[in-house]
């Protein structure tokens, strides 16, 4: 399993594997094949059928890291911090404590460059490990009046490359790279020593990440660019499920063996 060490030694070796899980089933499916599990507030998007990620509580986020911790054994979990549970420090400082005390996860990730870069150093400085996420941050969707790619321009590749450099100063063992123009995400990954994980921002990050449900298929509302599918998930299962009306509504199912004789 990886630890924070080996992640923070695995900056231009090779690419970590990310992938989000929210309950016990696919965080074992996923155990061990992947080094990180992200605990990610997209589940309130990708499962609750929000319009954002924003109403995800601190409640719900511990709910599906313990859900996670115990599916998955040898995989290192992250629990992201939803939104309004890590305005000053003395809240994220208390609200990260529960996900250590509560949950069996390894890290929590923040979203936020320079600005949060002191609510970062609090928690590392009492010894909570952070991931950090700049970029394209879905909890400021609606301040920013939609979902908008990064690093067009010099002034904001600048921008964000002083936002990830006070992330790295403020003692975060990783960096999240999303919805950013893949030459920038490479000089953002180049400008830091600590491993950057990328989610739209090209194949020059020092990893990726992907929602489970968008790779696997399940997601069926958009499939935004940066999504490769591996598997035709949401087709797969429809099919199944015809298959188990007809047989049922056929008298097929059950049939001797699948039921008790004697």
């Amino acid at each position: 399993m990886k630890t924070i060490t080996s992640i923070k030694n695995s900056k231009g070796q090779i690419p970590l594997t990310v992938i989000t899980a929210y309950d016990a089933l696919f965080a074992s499916l996923f155990d061990s094949k992947v080094d990180i599990i992200l605990v990610g507030d997209s589940l309130n998007m990708s499962f609750n059928a929000k319009p954002d990620t924003l109403s995800a509580t601190m409640e719900i986020m511990l709910y599906h890291t313990r859900a996670v911790c115990s599916g998955a054994k040898d995989t290192f979990i992250v629990c992201d911090m939803p939104f309004g549970t890590y305005t000053d420090e003395k809240m994220a400082l208390h609200n990260a404590s529960r996900v250590y005390t509560e949950t069996g996860a390894h890290a929590v990730k923040i979203e936020g460059g320079q600005s949060r870069a002191h609510i970062i150093q609090t928690l590392t400085q009492n010894s909570i490990a952070v991931m950090g996420h700049i970029g394209l941050m879905p909890q400021y969707v609606r301040c920013e009046g939609g979902y908008k790619v990064r690093g067009k321009n010099e002034a904001d590749i600048l921008a964000l490359i002083e936002d990830a450099k006070a992330i790295e100063k403020a003692g975060a063992f990783s960096l999240v790279i999303e919805g950013v123009v893949a030459s920038a995400a490479k000089r953002i990954s180049e400008s830091i020593s600590i491993p950057t994980i990328g989610i739209g921002a090209g194949k020059d990050t020092d990893g990726q990440v992907l929602v489970w449900s968008d790779m696997l298929g399940f997601f069926k509302a958009f499939t935004p660019k940066f999504v490769k599918k591996y598997l035709d998930g949401a087709e797969l299962i429809e099919h199944a499920v015809d298959n188990y009306v007809k047989d049922v509504q056929n008298r097929a199912f059950p049939c001797d063996e699948h039921t008790y004789i004697k």
